[in-house]
């Protein structure tokens, strides 16, 4: 019952906020050009997609040069930010030749929302304005219900990375995630110690096992980084096995452990 009172309570506060009021909300959009093209576009492609800046560009059907100029011009607003590849150069020398299947691909930043309410915004109510402005909330509430989990997952990521470095008395560099041709992850950081941190984030309903922790090595050794410490964090927390493990390098936050934030 809790659970069905508390869905019924979001729906409720979604509906109002953002179907019943959108027009006076889209007004308050400040400035009011970002609800216009080509900004619509691109903030949309950045809500909506995995931030790389030639999957926004593609999606925005924008082109690199004038895509890059308009994000560097909400960057100097304060609306977005960029997160650079920390990935190191395929090539090791001038004349190396790639493989074939590594010739086209690019290093290259990220796109990320300063704040999560842009990243709403723009990923779940500004793609249905023409329905909204109408009254129409039908496709609105269809795709929310079944992507709202990103966002919540966006979130936990965040104060994951808040708790993280909580944990180590605000000790750590936190580089945010940690991407390349082979892999991405949720948290890479580095304690004043010099040690390096890797973490994964599950926002589910169900525990995290082993066979997790397990992945996430399996990626990291691929990856080749240098890992010494791994970290897990579980909305649902984790099964028996890893909260019995004895291993020294590895941490387990719960949701509960996320009241040190407030």
């Amino acid at each position: 019952m809790e659970c069905d009172f508390i869905d019924n309570d979001v729906e409720s506060i979604i509906r109002f906020n953002f179907v019943e009021e959108y027009k006076l909300l889209n007004r308050l959009i400040s400035p009011y050009y970002l609800i216009e093209e080509p900004y619509r576009h691109l903030l949309i492609a950045t809500a909506r997609g995995d931030g790389r800046l030639s999957n926004i560009f593609r999606k925005a059907r924008v082109g690199d040069r004038l895509g890059l100029r308009l994000l560097n011009e909400l960057e100097e607003f304060g609306l977005i930010e960029f997160e650079e590849s920390r990935e190191a150069p395929l090539k090791k020398y001038p004349n190396q030749k790639l493989e074939k299947s590594l010739r086209s691909y690019r290093i290259e930043a990220k796109i990320r929302f300063k704040k999560p309410f842009h990243r709403f915004w723009f990923g779940f109510v500004e793609p249905y304005h023409k329905d909204l402005v109408k009254g129409k909330s039908r496709r609105f509430f269809e795709n929310f219900e079944q992507h709202f989990s990103r966002l919540n997952s966006f979130v936990f990521e965040q104060l994951s990375q808040e708790l993280l470095d909580v944990y180590y008395n605000n000790q750590l560099t936190i580089n945010g995630n940690y991407w390349d041709i082979h892999s991405e992850f949720d948290i890479w950081a580095e304690h004043s110690n010099g040690k390096t941190i890797l973490g994964e984030c599950k926002y589910t309903n169900r525990h995290v096992c082993k066979s997790e922790l397990s992945k996430l090595k399996q990626k990291a050794e691929k990856s080749a980084l240098d890992v010494d410490i791994f970290a897990l964090f579980s909305k649902s927390g984790f099964s028996n096995e890893l909260k019995n493990s004895k291993d020294k390098n590895l941490l387990l936050f719960e949701l509960e452990d996320f009241s040190k934030l407030i």
